[in-house]
């Protein structure tokens, strides 16, 4: 979930932008998944289009930053640094709880949760009959942190197990392809907004999940500490696109149907660095 007021944000703790750089304009108030969406008359080989344009864009945009001679160091995240280094700050805590909504109190996430609760089930029960497929895992990186993303599928080959049907007079949508994470966050985000005001961080063209934040410079301090980094990371890429993307009966399986094994996870509390707890874990298949 996301804003629908903005397609910019920033990271509190580092001063990192997370800007949508698919093209797609987003008008204030509406949902704003809506958006691309309907830039791409549903098509979900546009959406995956969209997707990948945002991603490789912005690993363009990084690596700039990483190569330039006037490079600055990187974001450090400040409040992981102090949880990680207690001596830094004695006594300190994370005072940021979450619902998605996040950096608020714990009262304020309790009143959230309060006025969410008869809406959680429906929302993390979504994807068994809402399903939809990930594909291309690549690494994404910028100067705070390293994840794995995705793109919506479009049409690939179905790699995973045959999928448990769902209930009688639903689709599972995952084999055509029709129903996209995209559309997925979209009902995720309408359903949400039936009991609460979305606030969250950004709203991109992103399927990512964080592998690591950095906590010091030494390991990036030289120029060629950099490229050296930067290399490691495309070579990765490159492996993944010719021995995972696409490969029947690979060592890995790069596609993941959101879904399996568990539904959606409503969480809240410490989420920032993997803490907090379930509220409510919807059915897998």
């Amino acid at each position: 979930m996301a804003p629908s007021s903005t397609t910019k944000s920033t990271d509190a703790n580092s001063g990192n932008k997370f800007e949508d750089l698919s093209g797609v304009a987003i008008k204030p108030g509406d949902n704003p998944y809506d958006a691309l969406i309907n830039a791409c008359q549903g098509s979900q080989a546009k959406l995956q289009a969209l997707y990948a344009t945002h991603r490789t864009t912005r690993n363009a945009q990084q690596r700039d930053k990483f190569l330039t001679s006037e490079f600055n160091g990187l974001n450090i995240d400040q409040v992981l640094l102090r949880l990680e280094n207690p001596d830094l700050e004695p006594g300190f805590k994370d005072p940021r709880d979450c619902l998605v909504a996040h950096s608020r109190t714990a009262e304020e996430i309790a009143s959230l949760v309060s006025s969410m609760r008869p809406a959680i089930p429906a929302l993390t029960g979504l994807t068994f009959t809402r399903r939809s497929r990930l594909v291309k895992p690549m690494i994404s990186y910028d100067l705070s942190a390293v994840a794995v993303s995705f793109l919506p599928a479009a049409g690939e080959e179905v790699l995973s197990p045959p999928l448990v049907p769902a209930p009688s007079g639903d689709t599972p949508h995952a084999d055509d392809d029709n129903y996209t994470y995209h559309h997925l966050r979209r009902d995720v985000f309408n359903k949400a907004s039936e009991t609460v005001a979305i606030a969250s961080r950004y709203v991109v063209p992103s399927a990512h999940i964080t592998l690591g934040r950095y906590l010091s410079q030494k390991d990036h301090e030289t120029p060629e500490l950099r490229e050296r980094w930067i290399q490691a990371i495309e070579d990765i890429n490159k492996w993944l696109e010719k021995e995972v993307w696409e490969v029947k009966d690979g060592e890995f399986i790069g596609e993941w149907i959101v879904g399996q094994e568990r539904g959606l996870d409503a969480r809240c509390g410490k989420l920032w660095y993997g803490g907090g707890r379930t509220i409510m874990t919807g059915e897998g298949f």
